[in-house]
């Protein structure tokens, strides 16, 4: 009895599984199959893709990994064979407008980009003894190909089959197959670049000393100083010096005069004997800024530079005082391109010479010495002996061996002699001219008979 229970329900079984096969065949098919079949859009190593990457065609293959284009190209030659018409490297580098090439790489113009390169492909292969005349590219554009293709639309087939694969077939052109459509994209992108670089004038301004409208300074020519002397422009306050002359080394073409300033500091660092003046420019004083400003302004300036041993000569009473290191400073500032060979030529011709200085209206006299350019007069005076450390058209330093002062202050700061009265010599001095002058005036009322007036004279 349960021998026949069980074959009928083997046989149950039997019925049940070849139901299955005989309505599901694909169920078994599947199970077997799936796990040694290839995927679907797999590339293998004989393919055209991994022949284009490999070409000599750099150019192009690096654009179409910029583009993101691999995985769609990869969906493509699995499904059909493709033709790609592949630019040499020349007609991508040399013989491409930059502006054009600059568009095509910016993020913002992938699309773009995409679409020159899909112009270049067709979804069947293509060889050199086709007699195909018109072909649809992947961008959905329409080009014409001559007969025994040795021309695409305007391109010239230089290498026909240069590159043949079961799945592709590459030829080489000389130029790119540029369509309409992103032809029009970079005109009008080159069109809003050019809008968009005319800065829109902002309203007019007034003065509001005299209530009239301000007139714009006209346009300084490359290189040209500023209009505004350069006792002006170191006014306190807002600037009031034009707008700076153009020149090199600055953001916007003009002059860097921060960067200059800090440049001849490091010079005078790195060439050894002037640290004590380069510590006056910056942590003494705001020279150094102020310097800075001049210069991206336009402005030229030559500076005497004291070494240390004479910087040491100077007293504690003479750079304690308020706004003494920087009328000290402003006195070996010359508000000129001055060299060691401009200032020799100068003083060897007309003896002495008057350099204007930063401390109006002090001006330092220099003369020729010892086949050398002296500065000041007496006691003094300073020698040029490191000539041209820091040159650069802009600013000039030239090394001298004392500090200078007016020739008013050297007087003052000597030391006055005392007479015995206690009176200071140069009151007697004054009074014995006084003395003299009144002797004098006596004498001629004398020889008109009427001395006998003035008690003076009696």
């Amino acid at each position: 009895m349960d021998r026949g229970i069980s074959g009928a329900s083997n046989l149950l079984i039997f019925y049940t599984l070849l139901f299955i096969l005989c309505v599901f065949p694909q169920a078994l098919t599947l199970r077997v199959s799936s796990p040694s079949s290839p995927t679907t859009g797999q590339i293998n190593s004989n393919s055209i893709l991994v022949a284009l990457l490999d070409s000599h065609y750099t150019e192009l293959a690096e654009l179409v990994e910029k583009a993101m284009l691999l995985q769609k190209l990869e969906d493509t030659v699995a499904t059909h064979n493709i033709t790609i018409f592949a630019p040499t490297n020349e007609a991508l580098d040399r013989n491409l407008d930059p502006d054009f090439k600059r568009f095509l790489l910016e993020p913002a113009n992938l699309h773009s980009l995409q679409t020159l390169l899909l112009s270049h492909i067709i979804p069947t292969q293509i060889g050199s003894k086709t007699l195909v005349r018109h072909v649809t590219t992947l961008s959905n554009h329409q080009f014409r190909l001559s007969k025994n293709l040795t021309t695409v639309d305007v391109a010239r087939v230089t290498h026909p089959d240069v590159l043949t694969r079961p799945d592709g077939v590459i030829h080489g052109i000389d130029r790119l197959l540029l369509p309409l459509s992103v032809e029009d994209d970079f005109n009008r992108r080159r069109t809003l670049r050019s809008i968009s670089a005319v800065k829109p004038e902002g309203a007019p301004e007034v003065d509001p000393r005299t209530h009239r409208l301000k007139k714009p300074p006209p346009p300084a020519k490359p290189g040209s100083p500023p209009a505004l002397p350069i006792y002006d422009a170191m006014s306190p306050g807002p600037s009031l010096a034009p707008a700076p002359a153009p020149g090199p080394g600055g953001p916007h073409h003009h002059f860097n005069g921060e960067k200059q300033v800090k440049d001849f500091i490091h010079s005078l660092l790195h060439y050894g004997g002037y640290n004590e003046m380069a510590d006056i420019l910056v942590n003494l004083t705001s020279l150094a800024v102020e310097m800075g400003r001049l210069v991206s302004e336009g402005y030229i300036l030559t500076v005497l530079a004291p070494n240390d041993e004479a910087m040491a000569k100077l007293t504690t009473e003479q750079l304690s005082e308020p706004g003494a290191p920087e009328q000290i400073m402003y006195y070996h500032i010359i508000p000129e391109y001055q060299t060691e060979e401009s200032m020799y030529n100068a003083v060897r011709r007309f003896g002495k010479v008057r350099y204007d200085t930063l401390r109006l209206p002090h001006k330092v006299v220099a003369q020729e010495a010892d086949g050398s350019v002296k500065f000041g007069h007496g006691d003094g005076s300073a020698y040029l002996f490191d000539p041209d450390i820091y040159t650069d058209g802009r600013i000039s330093v030239q090394g001298i061996d004392n500090a200078l002062f007016p020739m008013e202050e050297e007087e003052t700061e000597r030391v006055k002699p005392v007479t015995r009265t206690g009176q200071s010599a140069a009151k007697v001095v004054v009074k014995h001219r006084r003395g003299k002058l009144l002797e004098a005036a006596c004498w001629m009322l004398e020889t008109f008979g009427q001395h006998s007036r003035l008690t003076s004279c009696q």
